[in-house]
């Protein structure tokens, strides 16, 4: 059966790297060491954050940004799922907080790469709406008018037919 040998290895891969993170999040320092060092080799949080951005530099940043957060965040990995799946939104925050750093540090200089600019600028604005449209509806609005449409608060609340703190 062509193909079967790649799929049974994958799915034992990810079975391994399974055990190795539950391993981790009991606390197992060497099974940390080896889940970092199989999802760099692997090049999965890469790939990842390599369809998110078009940035090659930005890439390789935040997927270091990526593998640190996972070091952090590894004891609440629950072994539900596989690892790549858990991993996946810690991509997306680390994303989400690179184009907004990118975004509140942009100078108006920049006109020097106007191609690149724009670029860059489609791909934030498509990696922010994929972002948002996978949360709940109730939370979608508020963030699509503050953070792509940069209204006020004020002004959101009141489309909204909200209070201002909520």
């Amino acid at each position: 059966m062509p193909g079967g040998d790649a799929e049974h290895s994958g799915t034992h891969e990810e079975a391994a790297l399974s055990r190795v993170a539950a391993r981790a999040a009991q606390g197992d320092a060497a099974a940390l060491d080896e889940l970092i060092e199989s999802l760099d080799r692997s090049r999965t949080v890469h790939r990842m954050v390599g369809s998110m951005l078009l940035d090659q530099h930005a890439v390789d940043d935040v997927s270091q940004e990526v593998l640190i957060s996972i070091m952090g965040s590894i004891g609440q990995y629950r072994g539900v799922g596989k690892v790549s799946s858990w991993v996946h939104p810690i991509v997306k925050r680390r994303v989400a907080d690179h184009l907004r750093k990118q975004r509140d540090s942009a100078t108006l200089d920049e006109a020097a790469l106007p191609a690149q600019r724009i670029s860059s600028m489609v791909a934030s604005r498509a990696a922010i709406r994929t972002a948002v449209a996978q949360l709940p509806e109730k939370y979608q609005a508020p963030l699509i008018l503050r953070d792509l449409e940069q209204l006020p608060v004020a002004e959101i609340a009141a489309r909204l037919d909200l209070p201002e703190g909520t």
